[in-house]
């Protein structure tokens, strides 16, 4: 497609407009993009939007504008930039058309997720291009709502990366001096002053008649180059002053330029009727433009259309389809103009105009700016209207919503608990600081004990939400055991975070820890209302107080509580990946494939993004010990767009596991991601990667440097999954560097542990612990473990068992024997990628006599976007549901499915299962 006739270039930005023009380009040509245009007040960005639109007229194009308001409604500057897509809707998969109609108030249902709503938008995009290229376009992205411009950014962040949607542009105009945060990390553009030149020539072209060179000059120095202060300064003269000079004395005024404009529109405001400047502060406050009730609210208030003509002869508004203002400074100005009162009287009248049941938390809003004082009625209107909001999923609307009732509540108790709301709400939106400064204002009213328990968990949450896991430790504690007596069920709900809190801080918590709170959850009553997650807590708390044998009743039944597929969903999505732990500790491998199956299919049904990460890798584990390391490094790549999507910063567990199972040396990015672990208080990640450091060094013979690492991953006995994967990790290091009491002790471990879990994985392994030994039943353990771990699916647990018998053989001189076991363990991990551990079995085979050559795997060519791709498609799956599954478009699919074919030499989706059989992870 091709752009029309060549459009002139704004007046000195011609850079400026080449960078536009290829973004437009590269859309057309089926690229993506975007990029945030910031700068002063009139320096020129909207006039740059105006330029690119007209470059995208042969484009689709959207476009909408902030408006500054002290209203904040959920997603409503989302909807009117998509609202022409919405016809789309039906070809979008369930769960993102589900949550963008709920999120538009356009059906009823659960909440949505924010990061949904971003893949949602996303995927809509995706679709919508196949129309032709999309260019859309956000004026003062700094004044829409909250939720809106999450979403925006969220979008303009999948655009500037390599798996972006297709053929759309995004260009968004954000206000200097504005907190970066949003747009942050975004491709951006600050534009500065005009030139010199370009300045000159456009007051020239401004300034009808002769121009006194000393006024020229004034206002060119006043101006620094900025195009509305050049349209602007000028009319602040009068014709004789223009043409002959010289300026008034007091022209130029003090302060920013931002303030000396706002004082001219001032002046102009002035000099306008009384009528003109009361119809202009309706407009003023009300957001949306709306031409019809801003005619219905001045009625109310005896103004006609009249009034209106003086304001747009003085070129301040425009009054057609919708209302707009010259410029928002003069918004602002607008509002500012008149006293109190009268700004309540026009809220007044704008709510009586509202419609009450088409339009509700507007009409609601406007009662509360109208208020005087104190008014329960329109707080209890207000309190609904956060009601919707939560119900679409706005949680920073809602925030605002509570916030304002609380100030409307006579009340002091009541004003506390909606105080406590808004400050819930704006915890769960992002805006931590926010709800810090809610929660000291509100400590100092008079708090009740629940309510003092409440304001100590949102603490504590927003001290989570902050990765501050040590100092939020102590305060879900306090406010757990503060709300034993007043309600059990809530005391619970604190001690699981709290618990949750411990377990991932590991070693690393300060008093309390994980035994601590083990030992408070132990004497808390029991609720009259039994619940499966209390069940698993008091089941944790045990194992963690009294050791696994107290409490494998109590962590079965948990396991078989959990093993159902009649879990509500928000309560699968909290609980599901503690109970897998649970299953893992138990080494019972088919309960542990189950259930985080399962987490990881209920998680996405729900398009729980920001708890995605957790369960793809917790899924991505199974797969490597299932020895199908392909599938696990295809959810460790999905893990990390979704920890992107999330902006979360997680540890990247299964990037790890991955990194000690391949073998591949990462030594320099485990100590990094460690570094980060420890610098967030996380413990738990700091041993799991000592674990994986251990495994990596046993898989490369460098037993002394694997036995410091297990000793330090094995150090702990409340990371108790870590702590005893480790302590297999420590046998074979201690064995191999004839540390053999360390070994026994090890191996001792695991042995009561299987005696008393009673599992093929868990016998299995504490057979072969002991077998490393050296003892007179070595072989006889080494048979055992074989046996009972290829009953298993665990295939990579099967061949590290064939691999240890084969050497052992070795040694023993009985190479025969050997080479049997060392060939199954050699072709097993080759196949598997394991390829540091099947190297280690090629040079025993040598060592055997045996000659073996290095595989080598064309699929190392792939990517791992392309690998997970490939494997998808292998599957069955078509590239609609593949692009949903990875957050991209369904042509980026088509668009690697391309490249796989080539790389792989298939022509046919048929192929790609035979092609991917036995190929190495190490891609």
């Amino acid at each position: 497609m091709k752009s029309g006739r060549r459009r002139p270039r704004l007046r000195g930005r011609r850079d400026e407009c080449e960078k536009l023009d290829r973004l437009v380009a590269s859309a057309r040509l089926g690229g993506h993009g975007a990029l945030v245009l910031g700068g002063a007040p009139g320096i020129g960005k909207s006039a740059l939007l105006d330029y690119a639109a007209a470059a995208a007229v042969d484009c689709r194009t959207l476009r909408v504008t902030g408006v500054e308001s002290q209203m904040e409604l959920a997603f409503a500057g989302l909807h009117e930039l998509c609202e022409p897509l919405l016809p789309l809707l039906d070809r979008l998969p369930g769960p993102q058309a589900d949550a963008l109609t709920t999120a538009f108030g356009l059906r009823e249902g659960m909440p949505p997720d924010q990061f949904l709503i971003g893949l949602a938008i996303s995927t809509l995009l995706s679709v919508s291009v196949a129309d032709g290229p999309l260019v859309c376009l956000v004026d003062d992205a700094q004044w829409l709502d909250l939720a809106s411009a999450r979403t925006l950014a969220f979008v303009a962040r999948r655009l500037t990366s390599q798996s972006g949607v297709g053929s759309v542009a995004l260009v968004v105009t954000v206000r200097e001096g504005e907190p970066a945060g949003i747009w942050a990390g975004l491709p951006r553009l600050t534009l500065e002053g005009l030139s010199a030149p370009a300045a000159r020539a456009m007051l020239e072209s401004t300034v009808r008649g002769r121009l006194d060179a000393r006024v020229r000059e004034r206002i060119l120095a006043e101006a620094h180059g900025n195009p509305l202060a050049l349209l602007e300064l000028p009319r602040w003269f009068t014709a004789t002053e223009l043409s002959f000079g010289p300026a008034p004395e007091n022209w130029a005024g003090h302060g920013s330029l931002t303030s000396r404009m706002e004082e001219g529109y001032r002046r102009r405001l002035e000099l306008l009727p009384h009528a003109s400047r009361l119809l202009l502060v309706i407009a003023a406050a009300e957001p949306i433009g709306d031409i019809r009730l801003l005619w219905r609210a001045a009625k109310r208030l005896g103004l006609g259309v009249d009034a209106a003509r003086p304001a747009e002869r003085a070129g301040l508004i425009e009054l057609r389809e919708t209302v707009r203002f010259r410029h928002p400074l003069v918004r602002s100005v607008a509002y500012r103009s008149v006293t109190v009162g009268e700004r309540q009287a026009a809220h007044r009248a704008l709510a009586e105009s509202t419609d009450s049941l088409a339009d509700p938390d507007r009409r609601a809003w406007h009662l509360a700016s109208a208020a005087t004082g104190p008014d329960e009625a329109v707080a209890a209107q207000l309190e609904q209207s956060a009601d919707r909001a939560l119900a679409q999923g706005g949680l920073a609307a809602a925030a605002a919503f509570l916030e304002r009732a609380a100030v409307l509540t006579p009340e002091a108790t009541h004003r506390v608990q909606r105080r406590l709301n808004a400050a819930q709400a704006m915890m769960h939106a992002g805006t931590l600081e926010a709800a810090s400064q809610l929660l000291a204002v509100t400590e100092h009213g008079p708090l009740d004990e629940l309510q003092r328990a409440r304001l100590d968990v949102l603490r504590a949450q927003i001290g989570l939400a902050s990765n501050q896991v040590r100092e939020a430790l102590p305060l879900l504690v306090n406010a757990a055991r503060r709300l034993e007596p007043l309600d059990v069920e809530l005391a619970l709900d604190s001690y699981v975070d709290a618990f949750t809190a411990a377990w991932f801080a590991g070693h690393l918590a300060t008093d309390p820890g994980a035994r601590a709170v083990a030992l408070m959850v132990r004497d808390v009553p029991r609720p009259s209302r039994p619940r499966r997650g209390d069940d698993l807590l008091r089941a944790l708390a045990a194992r963690i107080e009294g050791g696994q044998s107290a409490a494998v009743p109590m962590l079965r039944s948990s396991i078989q509580a959990y093993d159902s597929d009649d879990i509500p969903v928000q309560e699968a999505v909290r609980f599901l990946w503690l109970a897998t732990a649970v299953a893992i500790d138990l080494r019972d491998s088919e309960a542990w494939e189950r259930l985080a199956v399962r987490h990881l299919r209920i998680t996405r049904d729900a398009g729980a993004v920001s708890a995605l990460p957790l369960a793809l890798h917790s899924r991505g584990f199974v797969d490597l010990f299932a020895g199908d390391l392909p599938a696990a490094a295809a959810l460790v790549h999905e893990a990390d767009v979704a920890t992107e999507l999330a902006q979360s910063r997680m540890t990247p567990y299964g990037a790890i596991g991955l990194a000690a199972f391949t073998g591949q040396d990462e030594h320099a990015t485990l100590v990094a991601a460690q570094r980060d672990a420890a610098a967030r208080g996380e413990g738990l990640s700091v041993s799991l990667i000592h674990w994986a450091k251990a495994m990596l060094s046993n898989s490369h013979r460098h037993y002394p440097a694997a036995l410091e690492s297990a000793r330090a991953g094995a150090a702990h006995p409340e990371e108790m999954v870590v702590r005893s994967w480790s302590l297999v990790e420590l046998v074979e290091a201690a064995a191999r560097t004839g540390d053999t009491d360390a070994a026994a002790g090890a191996a001792e471990e695991l042995a009561a542990s299987a005696r008393t879990s009673g599992t093929d994985w868990a016998l299995g392994v504490a057979a072969r612990s002991e077998a490393q030994l050296d003892g007179p039943r070595s072989e006889e353990l080494y048979r055992e473990a074989v046996d009972r771990l290829e009953r298993t699916k665990l295939r990579a647990e099967s061949a590290r068992t064939r691999l240890l018998f084969g050497e052992w053989l070795r040694r023993a001189g009985r190479r025969l024997e050997a080479r049997e076991h060392l060939r199954s363990a050699h072709d097993a991990m080759s196949e598997m990628g394991m390829e540091a551990f099947a190297d280690r079995a090629r040079r025993e085979l040598g060592a055997t006599g045996e000659t073996v050559r290095r595989q080598t795997e064309t699929q190392q060519e792939l990517t791992s976007q392309e690998l997970h791709i490939a494997r998808l498609a292998a599957d069955g799956l078509t590239n609609a549901e593949i692009a949903s599954e990875l957050y991209i478009s369904p042509r980026t699919v088509e668009w690697h499915l391309r490249k796989i074919f080539t790389k792989l030499s298939v022509t046919a989706r048929r192929q790609l299962t035979g092609a991917l059989r036995g190929m190495s992870a190490g891609s």
